[in-house]
């Protein structure tokens, strides 16, 4: 499978392992000889010490990474730029910064925050409207938790892409339980089903050394080869 040049990670919820899934997609890529870039529109929670970009750099280790707006609280970009006082840019400024990142590396990776339709901007737009503006230079990784009520929340996120006409390559899974059992077991089954299931993440991949991550990452995301 050829990876296509811009790639957006967008997950079914928070906490479904996105960030981790873009460290593994970039540690592969560049294992694999690529330059890499990586873009967050919107990153929040800065306040408490969130940072993805810092996460990414720690794991896949050096790289270009960056943010478009960073804000304090840890909530939804349009309530954190509000307590901020802070205008979001615009999904066309976003654009734009992803394909001048996009012409000077093999590979750009933009992760969402939350769910596919979180607002990244005062005007309602989305991850998913993002990947309109990019068009055909542009697909969709989905990230996936193994747990009860992830097929309900898989098919919808699948099924607000498809009414876009938007291309997805597959679904990660990006939280493994170390002891899976018969629930994890099928809806791995049933995912693998719905669309590629592109990789399968341990549940702590970010507490490993990050020497051990990369090298690790090509084997968990075999499915994006294959």
């Amino acid at each position: 499978m050829k990876l296509p040049q811009i790639v957006l990670v967008t997950g079914t919820d928070t906490g479904v392992g996105k960030t981790v899934t873009t460290a593994a997609l970039a540690s592969a890529l560049q294992a694999e000889g690529c330059s890499v870039a990586v873009y967050k529109p919107c990153q929040s929670g800065a306040a408490k010490g969130d940072s993805d970009c810092a996460e990414i750099t720690r794991l896949a280790g050096p790289l270009t990474v960056e943010a478009g707006v960073v804000l304090q609280e840890p909530l939804a970009p349009v309530p954190a730029a509000a307590l901020d006082g802070v205008k979001l840019p615009p999904l066309a400024a976003h654009a734009r910064r992803v394909r001048k990142l996009a012409s000077a590396h093999d590979h750009v990776l933009v992760e969402g925050s939350g769910g596919l339709l979180v607002e990244l901007d005062h005007d309602g737009g989305t991850l998913a409207d993002l990947g309109e503006h990019l068009g055909r230079d542009a697909t969709f990784v989905v990230v996936a938790r193994p747990a009860l009520g992830t097929l309900n929340h898989t098919a919808l996120t699948l099924e607000a892409l498809d009414r876009r006409e938007l291309a997805v390559l597959g679904v990660v899974l990006g939280t493994w339980p170390d002891e899976p059992g018969v629930l994890e077991h099928g809806n791995r089954a049933t995912l693998g089903s719905l669309r590629p299931l592109l990789g399968v993440l341990p549940e702590r991949a970010a507490d490993l050394p990050s020497v051990t991550f990369r090298a690790a990452s090509t084997h968990w995301l075999s499915g994006v080869w294959s």
